[in-house]
């Protein structure tokens, strides 16, 4: 029997079933990976879909899996074009028995899943589908996936009391070789997808690389080497250096490392280390990770409607002018502008920074949501469709939990996170002469502190767009007004 494995986001070795079933068959198995045109065009609102930063890491982990496979004594055959017809190539070609790949979440992936179910049916040819993007299998949860508790609480709970983490698949120390009379393909480059190289910014938190090598290597590092997670809880709200947090978001999302085998080094480490909060809350953010895609796969489109998950009719702003200062990061206030230019110069921004600049787009500017969301699809290396869209709901106030009108304090944030402004300084440099008690609200200073501090507002650095209480008081009307309508 020949078996091909149709890899997207699952590109490792370790903890990969649909590999592990297909060997365990002695079955002759063929890795294909296609580059699939419609993932390099634009955004409902114009941005680039998959940006260069992510770009370069995906083409940098198809690049490592297949020096991985060749290893073994496989290969992998590279693609540039839309999955239904180069798979229906190669079953022709090479005489596939079977088909089997990973499920996605979302509507795009689905569609095209369903568009190469369709293509495989009128040919006869079998296929098999696995799940393996989450901690917790879906197979395994105490309720159906229509049931979802509609608060992250109520989901922990019910999964932590009932609900066991599936043992991880090992990766292969052999595989089959590649049939000879096929072409494994080239693989691409950024130009390929009319991208241009980006330079690394040495401000980065990270020279992130992709690959299922490097992403193991994080995990040792992160784990076992630094001793970084023995503090994790009290160390994931940083936003600047390497190891502040964990930053396995990015392997995560493309599925060059599995959530599961995270959590069984986490297992390991309580065992040969320690156990405190800080493990635990290693497998807490997994959960939240694995609710975020429950709830695509329960609401489907409407995560990305402009009334979100609760189809609610908030009046949002359709204001290019005010979003363009936000994602340049001149909005005038420097937490929120520090961490736009991270992610602009990088593809990356914390958590904290993430629910912040969310919070001002949609609770101070009004914005609709889907152009933040959308811009980050657009930038970040770890873009992962049901976290990103899953947040944006939330923060939003269109997803789970929308109970009342909820927004982050940006000055409280700036103190608390940033007390002495050592991220804004490090990303505005503008402010790089001003006092602890000053930096977060330049636009407090008087003439004379502009003069004396060398930061002249509206000239080195931004007025403020907006008053922020003034903003959220505004917002929170026509929050409420939704509300009120909806009812």
């Amino acid at each position: 029997m020949r078996i091909l494995i149709w890899l997207r986001n699952d590109l490792r070795l370790h903890d990969h079933e649909p590999l592990h079933r297909a060997l365990a068959q002695n079955a002759d198995v063929v890795f294909l990976y296609c580059f699939d045109p419609r993932q390099f065009g634009e955004t409902a609102f114009g941005f680039p879909k998959t940006g260069a930063y992510r770009a370069k890491f995906l083409i940098e982990t198809v690049a490592d899996l297949r020096r991985s496979l060749r290893s073994r004594g496989s290969d992998l055959i590279i693609r540039q074009g839309k999955p239904e017809e180069e798979i229906v190539a190669l079953v022709e070609t090479l005489n596939i028995d079977s088909l089997c790949w990973h499920e996605e979440a979302t509507a795009e992936e689905t569609n095209v899943e369903n568009k190469v179910k369709q293509a495989l049916r009128s040919r006869g040819t079998a296929f098999k589908t696995y799940w393996g993007t989450t901690l917790y299998h879906p197979d395994d949860l105490p309720f159906e996936i229509l049931e979802l508790p509609e608060i992250f609480i109520q989901f922990r709970k019910a999964v932590e009391k009932e609900v066991q983490v599936r043992e991880i698949f090992q990766a292969p120390a052999q595989l089959p070789t590649l049939p000879e009379n096929i072409e494994p393909g080239e693989l691409p480059t950024l130009s390929d997808f009319g991208l241009a190289e980006r330079s690394t910014d040495p401000r980065g938190v990270l020279a992130f690389k992709g690959g299922e090598t490097k992403a193991l290597a994080r995990l040792q590092h992160y784990f076992w080497d630094t001793n970084c997670l023995s503090s994790y809880k009290e160390t994931r709200n940083g936003m600047l250096g390497a190891d502040y947090s964990s930053k396995f978001s990015a392997w995560l999302a493309n599925g060059s490392l599995s959530p599961r085998q995270v959590y069984a080094e986490v297992q390991r480490y309580e065992r040969d280390r320690q156990k405190n909060n800080s493990t635990y809350w290693m497998i807490f953010e997994l959960m939240w990770r694995d609710y975020f895609r429950f709830v695509c796969v329960k609401y489907g489109a409407k995560v990305f409607r402009k009334g979100g998950i609760r189809n609610l009719p908030i009046a949002w702003q359709q204001d290019w002018a005010r979003f363009d200062l936000w994602r340049e990061g001149e909005t005038g206030y420097p937490l929120i502008d520090a961490n736009m230019q991270e992610i602009a110069a990088t593809g990356f921004m914390s958590n904290r920074g993430r629910q912040n600049v969310a919070s001002f787009l949609t609770k101070n500017l009004g914005i609709d949501w889907r152009w933040g969301a959308e811009w980050f699809e657009s930038l970040l290396i770890d873009y992962d469709v049901c976290s990103n869209w899953g947040n944006w709901n939330y923060t939003a106030g269109v997803g789970n939990d929308a109970r009342g009108f909820r927004y982050f304090n940006i000055p409280k944030q700036s103190k608390d996170y940033d007390p002495n402004g050592d991220y804004v300084k490090h990303w505005l440099p503008a402010l790089v002469n001003l006092p602890a008690n000053k930096v977060h609200s330049p636009w407090k200073l008087q003439p004379v502190e502009q003069k004396r501090f060398e930061v002249r507002l509206g000239v080195d650095y931004p007025n403020s767009v907006v008053d922020l209480q003034k903003s959220v008081d505004a917002n929170q009307q026509k929050y409420e007004a939704a509300w009120t309508e909806k009812k």
